[in-house]
């Protein structure tokens, strides 16, 4: 029956009845995680007085169109960090790092050229590394968990004790990873770049620079310093979680 009480009587066969559903602006990315996905699908019923009802069930895929053309994302990022050596309580010198990248937003498929001065002021021998993280953290009942994975890594070659390693843009290649979710109240999607080096005798020194990971790629007259954007194309690898990587 319509909504005002007609009965329309469907001959055998097929009939279609097409339908259209205007989805809010603002829905959070499709995810699956460790702990919770964010996940949409459409249900229909079919209600038939002499049988049971019959229903049908489809999943659909929404992307949250993350533009990084925006002063915020645009805007280099750039920090500093140092560390005493120590062993057996003696002062074996001094490890700095400062690293810097031309935005804070990029999209996958993107290269982001890590510009970084190591200082290994030390009596040994360092290693350096870079990585991007990336951080989930499920929120429910006033608590939270978090799971971090290594998305990719590269590590610098050794740096002999007194010695200086500059890199000057070494490439850091983003692989296909699901956008940043930043706005959902219950599930968050951060990513950030790490750059380490690896101390013996020591913990690491950790250098972590922000990042979001975007749909929307940079505009060809965006930025002529920044790396030259891949068209963003939907690949629906990330969907799943990302296998844990250890340091």
């Amino acid at each position: 029956p319509t909504d005002n009480g007609e009965v329309t009587v469907l001959q055998a066969g097929r009939h279609e009845f097409p339908f259209t559903f205007q989805l809010p602006e603002t829905l959070a990315t499709s995810f699956e995680g460790k702990h919770g996905s964010v996940r949409y699908w459409v249900k229909a019923k079919l209600h038939r007085p002499w049988s049971t009802v019959k229903k049908v069930k489809k999943e659909f895929t929404v992307i949250e169109p993350i533009d990084i053309n925006t002063p915020a994302l645009l805007a280099p990022q750039a920090g500093a960090k140092e560390k005493l050596a120590r062993a057996w309580y003696c002062n074996r010198g001094q490890v700095s790092v400062t690293a810097k990248i031309d935005r804070k937003g990029y999209t996958p498929g993107e290269v982001i050229p890590i510009f970084a001065e190591i200082d290994n002021c030390t009596s040994r021998a360092v290693v350096p590394k870079a990585a991007i993280i990336q951080t989930q953290t499920f929120i429910a009942r006033g608590t939270k968990k978090q799971k971090k994975s290594v998305v990719t890594s590269i590590v610098g070659d050794s740096i002999a004790a007194g010695k200086r390693e500059v890199w000057h843009g070494r490439a850091l290649k983003i692989p296909p990873v699901g956008p940043s979710i930043l706005q959902c109240r219950i599930i968050q999607v951060e990513y950030s770049l790490k750059v380490c080096v690896d101390i013996p005798g020591t913990s690491k020194l950790l250098l972590e620079l922000p990042l979001v990971i975007g749909t929307i790629p940079l505009h060809p007259f965006g930025s002529r310093t920044s790396s030259v954007s891949s068209q963003y194309s939907i690949n629906l690898d990330w969907l799943s979680t990302i296998p844990e990587q250890l340091e």
